[in-house]
């Protein structure tokens, strides 16, 4: 059931507060504006490298053998990254000979979700009702239950153990007949899980110690464990006196039977043999820890662990001895990458300048929504002080936002236009244009709108202000 928390705000603290937003508003504006300029310039200086790194690489048909010819240039070659270090996790004493090892860690716990509604009231106050929902997720991190706002969940939280996340590199990467740098082993991602096997001793070690955990939060429970199946009995042996008498085809069955039965008993035995866990299991490449793996309880923990194996990939970067260091453009921006499996040198820079335009159009609306959002906080107190009549302040706040946004666009425009005059004039030009013809829009046009509003609506009253005359 939802929790919910009704709080209300006073006028003049309402006031206050819509005062002390404008110096945040400001700082916004600014910041919007400054990420704006520098976004500009990155993506023109980052398509000027890529276009250049684009006409200066040349294909590694064989990076299996080194080519002294190559040293100094951009190259773009396909080769398997293959390592010969081994990488273990010293506090579950199991490895890999692999490029990487993860350790990846998730609790099962009470997750606080807020959902707030504020309501102006006529005199100025503002209501607002929060409402508190929970659910069991699985999280990256224990959750502190004892900050939560609802009684009834507050301290709901534990965890039947506490493991770090942990993630472990090889240094000696090959590729082909070169090594690879560190920023480069980073890129390969051919991950898959590890397969366990952890020693018994330290199972057992763990199911004691998750088991003391469970027990002082939720009490001494039943055992769970199913019981175990005991091994089939042996079938009695058949005289030899008897196999003599039968045919061939039957003994060929009763081989088979055996061999069979045999097989069975011997995974039997193993399964006696294998200790059963109460609060410990491990399936694949998870350990959990927990009474039930397929119906989670709050405090349950599940640890994955990976690997990053062998793979081909395709490098582009400039030779340097055995090994590669970044291209570096005339304008001082440095290049180099790493993609899984084989790829073209054309298709490596399409797909740069594709993430390159990606970017410049995210950190654009960003910008333009910080610099809109910092003219809202700057004149959001005219709204404030009209709130002792809600009707009338919603009004002016919907025109006061239209010309923030109007306004706030406008600006932004400059602001990548100008910048853009630095390296593309023409284009700079066009949208200094545009944003002139938006402000001139608004502040004339909008001007003649107003007047022509004004005006029909005089024409539609005077007809009948003519006929109330004449009645009297």
């Amino acid at each position: 059931m939802a929790y919910q928390e009704v709080t209300t705000t006073g006028y003049g603290t309402r006031v206050g507060n819509s005062f002390k937003a404008i110096g945040s508003g400001f700082l916004m504006f600014v910041l919007g504006t400054a990420l704006l300029w520098w976004n500009e310039g990155r993506a023109v200086k980052t398509e000027k490298m890529l276009d250049e790194a684009g006409n200066a690489y040349v294909e590694m048909e064989n990076p299996n053998k080194k080519d002294a010819s190559l040293e100094g240039e951009l190259i773009c070659g396909t080769a398997m990254a293959t390592t010969e270090d081994s990488l273990s996790d010293a506090q579950f004493g199991i490895g890999a000979k692999a490029i990487s090892i993860r350790r990846s860690v998730e609790y099962y716990q009470w997750v606080e979700h807020e959902q707030t509604k504020s309501e102006d009231k006529f005199g100025g106050k503002q209501v607002t009702t929060t409402t508190y929902t929970y659910s069991k997720e699985w999280t990256s991190r224990p959750v502190e239950s004892a900050q939560f706002h609802d009684p009834a969940y507050k301290n709901k939280n534990m965890v039947l153990t506490t493991i770090e996340d942990d993630e472990k590199w090889a240094e000696n990467v090959s590729w082909g007949a070169y090594t690879l740098t560190e920023s480069l082993i980073h890129r390969i991602s051919s991950r898959e899980g590890m397969e366990l096997a952890l020693a018994e001793d330290l199972l057992t070690q763990l199911d004691k110690t998750t088991q003391a955990a469970y027990e002082r939060f939720y009490g001494v429970q039943k055992s769970t464990k199913q019981p175990t199946q005991q091994p089939a009995q042996q079938q009695t042996a058949i005289p030899d006196s008897v196999l003599a008498l039968l045919p061939d085809s039957v003994k060929a069955a009763l081989d088979s039977l055996k061999a069979v039965n045999d097989s069975i008993n011997k995974q039997m035995e193993n399964a006696v043999n294998k200790k059963d866990l109460e609060y410990v299991h491990q399936a694949s490449n998870v350990l959990y820890f927990g009474r039930v793996p397929g119906s989670p309880e709050v405090g349950d923990v599940r640890v994955s662990f990976e690997k990053v194996v062998p793979a081909k990939v395709t490098v582009m970067a400039v030779v340097e001895g055995d090994s590669f260091k970044p291209y570096k453009a005339k304008n001082g921006k440095r290049f180099q990458t790493l993609v899984m499996g084989k790829k073209s040198g054309d298709e490596i820079i399409d797909s740069a300048k594709s993430a390159n335009n990606t970017w410049l159009w995210i950190l654009r609306i960003v910008g333009i929504m910080m610099v809109i959002g910092g003219l809202k906080g700057i004149f959001g107190f005219l709204e404030t002080i009209l709130k002792v009549v809600p009707f009338i302040a919603g009004i002016f706040g919907w025109g006061v936002g239209v010309i923030c946004t109007v306004i706030g666009i406008a600006w932004s425009l400059i602001v990548i236009a100008v910048a853009w005059l630095f390296y593309r004039p023409l284009l700079g030009i066009s949208l200094l244009v545009l944003a002139g013809f938006l402000i001139w829009v608004f502040a004339f046009k909008g001007k003649d709108k107003l007047k022509e509003l004004a005006s029909r609506h005089a024409s539609k009253r005077e007809p009948q202000l003519v006929q109330n005359s004449d009645n009297v």
